[in-house]
């Protein structure tokens, strides 16, 4: 299993409503986790994510980009998520194994 770690720092003012638009898109996700920072830098969000493998993951990153709509996900808040990148200033990915 692997955990998709994906770090942003949010604009001012927009760390709360990006978390929520992530919230608010993956509320059927079981295998992912929405957090803010309690300590460290300012207006950091991450978000968490389970998957089997890398082309579990890359299936995802396809679908997503893709634009095809899924049941799973509220289609307003999908649309929302095209306006994403204007709430942060920098983000980054991890992917790591977590050891059985």
């Amino acid at each position: 299993m692997l955990i998709i770690r994906e770090t942003f720092t949010a604009k001012p003012g927009q760390a709360s409503k990006f978390a929520k638009l992530f919230r608010r898109v993956f509320t059927d996700h079981k295998s992912v986790r929405i957090m803010t920072d309690m300590v460290g830098e300012f207006n950091t969000i991450v978000m968490e994510t389970e998957v089997r493998d890398l082309a579990d993951f890359e299936q995802r990153m396809k679908d997503y980009t893709s634009g095809k709509s899924r049941p799973d996900i509220d289609a307003k808040a999908f649309e929302e998520m095209s306006k994403y990148a204007d709430m942060y200033m920098v983000g980054r990915r991890e992917i790591l194994q977590v050891i059985e």
